[in-house]
């Protein structure tokens, strides 16, 4: 790609209950990495040991500076199956950006058409500008019905380089993304690169998910993660990251 990737917003720190570094020590690692912006975004209700809904009302604490890197806050919040978010709005206010998804340990498959209705009715959310990880056919989704309803409500299409490691245990995630950003090329819809970092090791860790869109020849102005006054503007949040 012609320019390097500036920010890393799916991660996730000892508070999700299954990480383990602490917000310091993941800024630290996105400063190594030469990233100028990090977003935090534990797990919310429904994911076995996360935090209590009180701590998105406590983020106000952490210094939106550490080590050179502007941190923001989100949340990754669980789809439901009848089509609503895990975190009640009054702590969704809280957030600068919420990430949703579909995880099994609080989903159970309803079939490809009732999925993707389930994710499009939690897009619709004004802090949600992000799916996670939208690759695997254990809850199969729409593509096309995703894409284009992504694109009429501001929301970017995750590529989570997590899926890319040989032990996931996602189905038929590389055809699924090949479907997707081609779908994304088609409807000028912006996706996100995300490392979902649960160790410090692993912020701005998003070589293969890269590798994976080079190959597949996939409009590069449409990835958010090379410029992060973009990225803030796609948020709504201003904040100047010179």
């Amino acid at each position: 790609m012609k320019k390097p990737f500036v920010l890393d917003i799916h991660t996730h720190t000892l508070a999700s209950g299954h990480a383990f570094g602490t917000i310091r020590e993941m800024a630290q690692a996105a400063a190594e990495k030469e990233l100028v912006l990090l977003g935090v975004s534990e797990h919310a209700p429904g994911i076995p040991g996360t935090v209590e809904p009180i701590y998105y009302s406590t983020l106000h604490h952490v210094p939106r500076t550490l080590y050179g890197v502007h941190i923001i806050h989100g949340c990754e919040i669980n789809v439901l199956n009848d089509g609503t978010l895990s975190l009640a709005q009054k702590y969704i206010d809280y957030l600068d950006y919420a990430i949703v998804g579909i995880h099994e340990l609080c989903y159970q498959d309803a079939g490809k058409r009732k999925n993707t209705e389930n994710v499009i009715s939690c897009m619709k959310n004004e802090k949600v500008f992000f799916v996670a990880h939208p690759d695997d056919d254990s809850t199969p989704l729409d593509y096309e019905q995703l894409v284009k309803a992504a694109k009429k409500y501001h929301v970017a299409l995750e590529v989570n380089n997590n899926t890319f490691r040989r032990k996931t245990r996602r189905k038929n995630c590389l055809e699924n993304y090949r479907n997707m950003l081609m779908l994304c090329m088609e409807y000028r819809t912006p996706v996100i690169v995300s490392s979902d970092a649960h160790d410090p090791s692993s912020v701005g860790e998003c070589s293969m998910a890269k590798d994976f869109i080079e190959q597949t020849g996939f409009d590069e102005t449409l990835i958010l993660n090379t410029d992060a006054e973009r990225f803030c503007d796609f948020i709504k949040m201003e904040r100047h990251m010179g």
